[in-house]
């Protein structure tokens, strides 16, 4: 497990801090947005915008990787990243921000994509474990971003030129990795009717995970200052949320392996559901008890998506689960998109203390949607059941790296079959092995 960790430390270095500069813009503009007098529904669309970016992303990315290499497009997102970040402090407008935000969603799909394909080049063996760990940095990071908020404030052009000081500094450890070049990514997947077929809770569940924390990485910030919660007490909010999707989503996938997913899943929905109504009784209360319930609401609702694949994964062959991840990563992105908009048009039109509620509403629907599944299919027996493997919606590449997924790293996949490979094309964007 070290020499496998070592082999890839500058890669989740440079993924760490990439991420603390993406967790802190997300909450920064929803608080620059609420003090510049943009309505709520302007804030929804203008965070939508971003897992919009990460399904445009999913097909566009890939092209560039075939086109100029791995190195240099992430280069490239990076320099995008730092720029789009430091417009969004020179042009205040929702419209122009709702652009910035798509490249922001498109440039990190692509960051992630990039940095998952060189982990799943790297590692073979223990391919469990650092997932795991990969899983556990990107958590941590965009929790810890939340605090560097309270450096400046939100209404501070210095915080925005924090943001791309970490987007810049993200790349120099990947750039001096001295690793080989990936394979170029492969991108088919199951499609979505096929897969709702054959695994419709988990496929839904996917879906409604992504309704769920789309809405929460959109508006929560916005929410926990509408409550009364002052910056620091909006960044311990919503870094405890964060935090407790780090800490309990394992025991919870361990917990239902061997056991009938479904029921899982309908247990932790309502725990979640539990969790959002308690944080709307504790509005008004003291602020330990607003974040502890995040810290628990966010365990239950960000376990929701492993969940989800874990179950799907029961219901389907080996072979199958590659194409299906990336199924339901399209399916979770769409729910992502839509979440914010949801949410902030709940806030516009309602009260903020209405939206924890719309949470739990949209939960119980789910449990009722998965009860009547339970009529429908059969359980699946505990000896064909897939282990359970922590997981956060990234990119289509994190598949690839799943132990679960039959994947070889080193087998090369064309993305346009009718093209003829050059050899000379990433010459000058590669390192030899020994790492001149």
């Amino acid at each position: 497990m070290g020499s496998s960790l070592r082999s890839v430390f500058s890669l989740l270095l440079g993924m760490g801090i990439l991420l603390m500069g993406s967790g802190l813009i997300g909450t920064l503009l929803g608080l620059r947005a609420q003090s510049e007098g943009f309505s709520e529904l302007a804030i929804g669309m203008v965070m939508s915008a971003f897992f919009i970016g990460y399904i445009v992303g999913s097909w566009l990315i890939p092209a560039v990787i075939a086109r100029v290499g791995h190195i240099r497009t992430f280069a490239v997102l990076a320099a995008v990243s730092a720029v789009a970040a430091l417009a969004h402090a020179l042009w205040v407008d929702p419209v122009v921000w709702w652009f910035l935000r798509l490249i922001n969603g498109i440039s990190l799909l692509g960051s992630y994509m990039v940095i998952e394909s060189w982990l799943n080049e790297q590692v073979v063996e223990k391919r469990g474990q650092v997932f795991a760990v990969y899983m556990m940095t990107a958590l941590l990071a965009l929790g810890a971003g939340q605090f560097l908020l309270l450096l400046y404030g939100p209404e501070a052009m210095q915080s925005f030129m924090l943001v791309a000081i970490l987007f810049a500094l993200g790349l120099i450890p990947i750039a001096l990795t001295p690793v080989t070049q990936p394979v170029p990514i492969q991108t088919t997947r199951l499609p979505l009717r096929d897969l709702y077929r054959r695994a419709p809770v988990g496929t839904v569940g996917s879906g409604v995970s992504g309704l769920v924390t789309g809405a929460f990485w959109g508006l929560a910030a916005v929410f926990a200052r509408e409550i009364g919660l002052s910056d620091a007490g909006v960044a311990a909010f919503l870094s405890a949320a964060i935090f407790g999707g780090a800490m309990l989503q394992y025991p919870i996938g361990h917990a239902s392996d061997g056991r009938d997913r479904r029921k899982a899943l309908m247990i932790v929905s309502g725990l979640a559901a539990l969790g959002s109504v308690g944080i709307y009784l504790a509005i008004g209360q003291a602020l330990i008890v607003i974040v502890a319930l995040g810290l628990l609401w966010g365990g239950f609702a960000f376990s929701l998506y492993a969940l989800s694949v874990a179950q799907t994964y029961d219901r389907l062959e080996s072979s199958e689960a590659l194409e299906a991840t990336r199924g339901l990563l399209l399916m979770n992105g769409i729910g992502s998109a839509v979440g914010p908009m949801l949410a902030g048009f709940i806030l516009f039109v309602a009260d903020a203390s209405v939206l924890p509620l719309a949470f739990a509403g949209l939960l119980l629907c789910y449990i009722f949607y998965v009860s009547l599944q339970l009529r429908r299919e059969t359980p699946v027996p505990p000896r064909e059941m897939a282990d359970f493997v922590p997981v956060m919606r990234t990119s289509p590449v994190s598949a690839d790296i799943d132990p679960r997924t039959e994947s070889d790293p080193h087998e090369t996949v064309t993305l346009h079959p009718t093209e003829e490979p050059d050899p000379h094309r990433d010459r000058d964007a590669s390192w030899p092995e020994d790492g001149r």
